[in-house]
């Protein structure tokens, strides 16, 4: 008795194509009032540790300027290790209002950018914007 071959059985074995980056979607235009919204502030990083509830998570500790620590989740964790975030100068929203993110307090959004690395496509690259020199934390940014 023969099996017949089906097409999956006949057909040479294909390597799945690469997953391309796609090119980023533009956002709806904003007035410059909008913009002007956004208090965007230097901040120091004093404590970074990885959120209990979140695999992507950090709970970061900043010093903002204002004498009272500020803490913030950040999705970054498969990008740096917490030691590396210790002591680094980074970019803020400051004004952000409050939000809970698996049980920690987030009071405000540290400013990133991401791409799809062309040698490694699927695996979206990760890059903490900060300043370019030493900026005493609280520092406007415009």
């Amino acid at each position: 008795m023969t099996q017949a071959n089906t097409p999956q059985d006949i057909a040479p074995s294909v390597p799945a194509p690469p997953i391309m980056p796609q090119a980023p979607v533009a956002k709806p235009q904003i007035t410059f009032e909008d913009f002007a919204k956004v208090d965007l502030r230097v901040a120091k990083i004093i404590e970074a540790r990885p959120h209990l509830n979140a695999d992507k998570l950090f709970v970061l500790v900043l010093d903002d300027g204002s004498g009272t620590p500020r803490q913030i989740c950040a999705g970054i964790r498969q990008s740096y290790t917490a030691e590396s975030l210790v002591g680094k100068s980074i970019i803020v929203v400051a004004n952000l209002a409050p939000r809970v993110l698996r049980g920690e307090e987030s009071r405000g959004m540290l400013l990133a950018a991401s791409d799809m690395p062309k040698d490694a496509p699927g695996e979206r690259r990760v890059v903490i914007l900060s300043p370019l020199g030493d900026v005493e934390p609280g520092a406007i940014v415009s």
